[in-house]
């Protein structure tokens, strides 16, 4: 499978409306593996209305759960357990890359003996870095970084989201020993368009085109 996957330093730092941009840029198929806190609307649903995607680009969730918690606990609360191994790519049109997005951070168990890392290994696809600009982001990203190399897994770079920070972006390339690939500022308005010009202006679409390409 051609593709990239999507993961984040932390809940909450952007990784959908990365994921959404993604899609609309590289006319990709979005899967959200897990999801928890479907209670609150799911990440698909707002991939489809930030990317304005089609159906065909949108195939379920294998796990989808409504409290806003972790995947290992929100399962235990469902009654159920999150079986890595059922974790396949749904079959959608051909031809088509992916966009996967994680749930929370690397580190986040999926069940009793398994991570995100895990599941990241398990679909084999290079991984994008979303991280936040702001203080923080320096540790946070740094500590990712190591921990997605620590599992050998691929690395296309990093995209920060939020104010430019020009020092926190060079601390990242400078320690991280990686390339900071994309850029998400501030938005008044979030939808296919903006994410589009987001895309022609502070992407290396390159980088991007590589990882889909294979």
């Amino acid at each position: 499978m051609n593709g990239i996957f999507v993961t984040g330093t932390d809940t909450g730092i952007g990784k959908t409306v990365l994921s959404a941009l993604l899609v609309a840029a590289l006319d990709a198929v979005y899967w959200k593996p897990v999801q928890t806190g479907a209670v609150e609307g799911t990440d698909r649903e707002t991939v489809r209305r930030l990317a304005a995607a089609q159906a065909y680009q949108l195939p379920p969730e294998s796990y989808c759960f409504d409290p806003p918690v972790s995947p290992h606990l929100a399962a235990r609360m469902a009654g159920t357990s999150i079986a890595l191994e059922s974790l396949q790519f749904p079959s959608v049109a051909p031809q088509k890359a992916w966009v996967v997005e994680g749930a929370g951070g690397v580190m986040a168990p999926i069940n009793a003996s398994e991570l995100m890392l895990d599941l990241m290994a398990h679909l084999a696809l290079p991984v994008v870095v979303a991280a936040r600009c702001g203080l923080g982001t320096i540790n946070h990203t740094l500590l990712t970084l190591a921990a997605l190399r620590h599992a050998k897994l691929p690395l296309c770079g990093v995209v920060m989201i939020g104010e430019h920070n020009a020092e926190n972006r060079k601390a990242i390339e400078h320690y991280g020993k990686i390339a900071v690939i994309g850029h998400i500022p501030v938005l008044q308005r979030i939808d296919r368009g903006a994410l589009l010009g987001v895309y022609d202006q502070h992407f290396d679409q390159q980088v991007f085109q590589r990882a889909i390409n294979g």
